[in-house]
């Protein structure tokens, strides 16, 4: 289906703001018409945060945004209220590759990612730590850490205000970042070079094979979490359900409380006092007309304080 027929830009402006929580909420959001364009969806779908790709994420040719697409990102922002801006690097970057010449794109591609990521002045910048095909993880997560340093090297990212997010994976074959030590041994080397932290997605830390479904493995692998990571340095989540089963290491997203995960264990991380200084944003697929909608008022929905005014009253009266 075109992609016009599921964007909201092509509906009329809401008459009055869409309602919010109190739980920084968002969506992975197009950038089509212009990278500012991401925000005015973001906005319309009734986000408080939102997450984009600074260019094509499966192409290595550069990318340069202008200075007036970067005003109208930082206005729009400014006026909605949207923080933070999270930055998805492209997936095609393997900073713990073996091949010589695609190490040496990646980190080009990469180092492209930060130059926009602090004229974008966005908040985070999301990277997927890479494969250490035909290494030991060790030698993949010093190779990692030493090209991070390269691609960051000559820019001020603490002076930018842009933190690096190691996201934890799926746990495939020699897939860097399948464990919560794997996540905390990289933000552990990289603290003293580059502002670093984490970015926990909901589907590859279930299909890594952490239980967050049960009640009481949900407080099992936050402790976990917490004491490898720290809770205080995941300051972005990816809400992702899952289409595979827990431990199955595939990473197939799926609707909110469609997967195998289900809603409540979405209700819990969007409730817990512990994740309050969290932003939590979805990268759900967009199968039928309005799903990326459907999902982001999903997630609302389960914050305690997340349904409109008017619900409220209405189950009140109810009641």
């Amino acid at each position: 289906m075109a992609q016009e027929h599921k964007d909201i830009l092509k509906q009329p402006p809401p008459k009055t703001p869409p309602w919010r929580t109190s739980r920084r909420i968002g969506i992975h959001t197009s950038t089509a018409g212009g990278v500012a364009s991401a925000a005015e969806r973001a906005y319309r779908l009734g986000c408080s945060a939102f997450q984009i790709f600074s260019s094509s994420p499966r192409q290595w040719a550069p990318y340069q945004l202008s200075g007036p697409q970067c005003q109208a990102m930082n206005s729009l922002r400014a006026k909605y209220d949207l923080k933070p801006l999270v930055i998805h690097a492209n997936y095609l970057v393997n900073l713990a590759g073996g091949n010589p010449e695609f190490h040496r794109k990646s980190i080009a591609s990469f180092r492209g990612e930060i130059e926009r990521g602090l004229a974008l002045c966005a908040d985070y910048l999301v990277l997927h730590p890479g494969s250490f095909r035909g290494m030991s993880w060790e030698q993949g997560l010093a190779k990692v850490a030493a090209s991070l340093v390269e691609a960051t090297e000559g820019y001020d990212l603490r002076r930018g205000g842009l933190t690096i997010l190691i996201e934890n994976t799926a746990g495939a074959e020699f897939s860097l970042g399948g464990s919560f030590e794997q996540v905390a041994a990289l933000v552990g080397v990289l603290r003293d070079y580059v502002p670093i932290a984490a970015c926990i997605d909901t589907c590859h830390t279930h299909v890594a094979g952490y239980d967050i479904v049960s009640e009481k493995g949900y407080e099992q692998t936050l402790t976990h979490l917490g004491a490898t990571v720290g809770l205080k340095n995941v300051p972005v989540w990816h809400c992702n359900d899952a289409k595979a089963a827990r431990g199955s290491h595939l990473d197939r997203h799926q609707h909110i409380g469609q997967g195998t995960i289900g809603l409540e264990p979405f209700r819990r991380l969007l409730n817990d006092p512990r994740l309050a200084h969290c932003a939590f944003i979805a990268e759900t697929p967009i199968d039928n007309p309005g799903d990326d909608l459907r999902n982001v008022e999903a997630l609302k929905s389960l914050v305690e304080d997340g349904k409109p005014r008017s619900a409220r009253k209405r189950e009140k009266t109810r009641s």
